[in-house]
């Protein structure tokens, strides 16, 4: 089981005029620039979304199972896991039946362990598949981006922008750093 982003936020957690402040940019003078700080900017987003295993941004996505896990547990790898925002069974058709409300709940932990729980009275699938759409990421509805990761983001798109192309990058160090309390590890 793979989550599928369908929708994502279309705002960055770090904003250009933020980074043009952190590099004490003119923001006269760095207009033609807007392009190239907005991509370092979901650049580092992005690797430090790979070097924490937490979503940085808010974001919808989809689940598709062919069965009930036998212990109702499911765990997910989208950290911190907000809400569940439908569970449905799907027909060869299409078409989606919605479940009743409280047969698929979030987990305990959705930050440290995020994961869904399934009611032992869940239907039978029964040769259709499960569909649960759950909202996922820092922002929006969940919880603000911890200030050390926006401050890893703007260190790591200042770096990427002060060393383009010249030398190999070195920041990845300081973002990791930064990230560390924040990572998810795995067993």
């Amino acid at each position: 089981m793979i989550p599928l982003r369908i929708a994502a936020a279309a705002v960055e957690p770090v904003g250009v005029p933020d980074l043009r402040a952190y590099l004490r940019v003119d923001s006269d003078a760095g207009a033609d620039e807007d392009g190239l700080l907005q991509a370092l900017i979901a650049a580092a987003r992005a690797s430090l979304e790979i070097e924490t295993r937490r979503i940085l941004v808010p974001g919808r996505y989809r689940i598709a199972l062919t069965a009930w896990p036998p212990d109702g547990q499911v765990p997910l790898p989208l950290s911190p896991l907000v809400a569940i925002l439908r569970a449905g069974l799907a027909d060869p058709s299409g078409g989606v039946t919605d479940l009743d409300a409280g047969l698929v709940r979030l987990g305990p932990d959705p930050d440290g362990a995020p994961s869904l729980q399934v009611d032992p009275a869940a239907p039978d699938p029964a040769g259709r598949t499960i569909l649960i759409e759950v909202a996922a990421g820092y922002g929006g509805d969940g919880p603000p981006l911890p200030e050390p990761l926006r401050l890893a983001i703007l260190r790591l798109a200042a770096a990427r922008y002060e060393r383009r192309g010249d030398e190999p990058d070195a920041a990845p160090n300081d973002a990791a750093a930064l990230g560390a309390p924040f990572r998810r590890l795995r067993l």
